[in-house]
């Protein structure tokens, strides 16, 4: 059986791919964004490889998540769930970046830095991304009018970019991004059309398949069918100059 980290496990896409593998007898570790918010994956807890605590919007805590993990031991696959879509204004976390980017960009890369490298790793992307198309220039909206749509946007083309970074510099890890489709979660409302099932499910499928199709590093999944990303995610020199600025930005290098 694997072990696997999937950040935001306490409600929606998260929680539901971690009971999926802790029924099917997979060592997950859960991720809570506070002990308050821990309360909610109780009754998975017992049958857990422990819960970690910590507010991916700083970068400190997810320090301090990346150290939990570890200390968990090596991870077989990581599945970066995590994500926030809309803040008042610009929002900005204790180092001073757009929440929205900070959450859904830099800590997956933070984390992806940081933590013992897996042999899979997931990121979680949209099909918003492709809004987000463009230059890596304030990149953290500093300069720019804030608008949470594209702000949003443009951090899911990024960690997508980033799943294709991986996959490109690191050979020896399956690295792929997946767009759930909108469904019904707190962030997609409850109307959301979309297949919530297939949603999890692609995610899981990702971490602990044997399919050779589950197993191929590099690639934009919706509901386990590959999909073209935006022109960008593809590009060597935007995911260079996108690792860059990370780097830049966290004090951390991924490459």
């Amino acid at each position: 059986m694997a072990r696997i980290f999937i950040t935001g496990s306490t409600d929606g896409l998260g929680r539901a791919a971690a009971k999926a593998l802790i029924d099917e007898g997979h060592h997950v570790a859960l991720h809570a964004r506070s002990r308050e918010r821990a309360l909610a994956v109780d009754d998975l807890a017992s049958r857990s490889a422990g819960v970690v605590i910590g507010d991916l919007s700083s970068a400190v805590e997810t320090r301090s998540v990346a150290d939990q993990v570890n200390a968990i031991g090596r991870m077989d696959a990581v599945i970066h769930n995590a994500g926030i879509s809309s803040t008042t204004g610009r929002s900005a976390t204790p180092e001073g970046h757009a929440t929205i980017f900070a959450v859904n960009t830099l800590a997956p890369y933070i984390l992806t830095a940081l933590i013992d490298r897996p042999r899979r790793l997931v990121y979680l992307s949209s099909s918003m991304h492709r809004g987000g198309a463009g230059s890596l220039r304030d990149i953290d909206w500093i300069e720019r009018r804030w608008d949470s749509t594209r702000a949003y946007s443009e951090s899911k083309l990024y960690v997508t970019a980033l799943a294709y970074a991986v996959a490109r510099r690191w050979p020896d890890v399956v690295s792929n991004a997946v767009d759930p489709g909108w469904v019904a979660t707190k962030m997609g409302g409850a109307g959301a059309p979309d297949d919530f099932e297939m949603g999890y499910l692609t995610q899981t499928w990702l971490a602990v398949s044997d399919d050779p199709t589950a197993i191929v590093s590099g690639r934009y999944w919706h509901h386990r069918r590959p999909q073209v990303p935006a022109g960008e995610v593809s590009d060597g020199r935007f995911q260079d100059g996108l690792s860059a600025t990370l780097a830049e930005l966290t004090g951390v290098t991924l490459f």
